[in-house]
């Protein structure tokens, strides 16, 4: 299991039910990944980390609300309520989550001017997180990953990872989706025509 890693994407309070973002269901995956930490030999977490007044918020331009979209520098950006800000309750990992035997957190969004979706790579997709760097130096060749939401930093962590060379498993009765107009069936899509496994 030398070369496999399990990756859990975001299992945050601001996305289980209660929170600023939260997807339904998000905390029953709790549970799930869990055992799945339990089985991995390498398990790495990310966190989402924005300053408070994120570009990517609602609330940072006038006259929009959540998850309407606008253009960014980098492309189309749907903009989101107030969530995960650095140091927040809503950022904090949930309180069941077994998070201790993780080798490495990655925090990401962090940059005020740029949303990050993936665990590899920024939305401009040329920023990169590090991550892939660090798992290419542990010997980890395939990735399993784990959380929320299945549509959106899961499933662009999924595309970014084949990219980068990995084998890729998404495990869906870990994860959890927003589904923001037909984004779950166009994801699910998207990760199977890249050779993504769904299992």
């Amino acid at each position: 299991m030398a070369g496999q890693a399990l990756i859990v994407i975001d299992l945050q309070n601001d996305f289980c039910p209660g929170g600023a973002l939260a997807v339904a269901g998000g905390d029953e995956i709790v549970p799930p990944v869990n055992a799945m930490i339990r089985d991995a030999e390498h398990v790495v977490l990310t966190q989402d980390w924005h300053p408070a007044g994120h570009s990517s918020f609602a609330s940072s331009h006038a006259g929009k609300e959540p998850f309407q979209t606008v253009t960014m520098p980098y492309g189309e950006q749907t903009l989101w309520p107030d969530h995960c800000i650095q140091g927040s309750t809503g950022a904090d990992f949930h309180s069941g989550l077994a998070w201790t035997k993780a080798e490495l957190v990655i925090r990401k969004g962090f940059r005020p001017a740029i949303d990050s979706y993936s665990a590899f790579f920024e939305n401009d997709h040329a920023t990169p997180t590090g991550l892939a760097g660090y798992l290419r130096e542990r010997g980890i060749s395939a990735i399993t990953l784990a959380g929320l939401a299945t549509d959106f930093c899961v499933a662009y962590s999924a595309l970014d990872a084949v990219k980068q060379g990995f084998a890729v498993t998404v495990r869906l009765d870990a994860c959890r989706g927003i589904d923001l107009g037909g984004s779950m069936e166009t994801m699910l899509g998207r990760m199977r025509d890249a050779g993504v496994t769904l299992a």
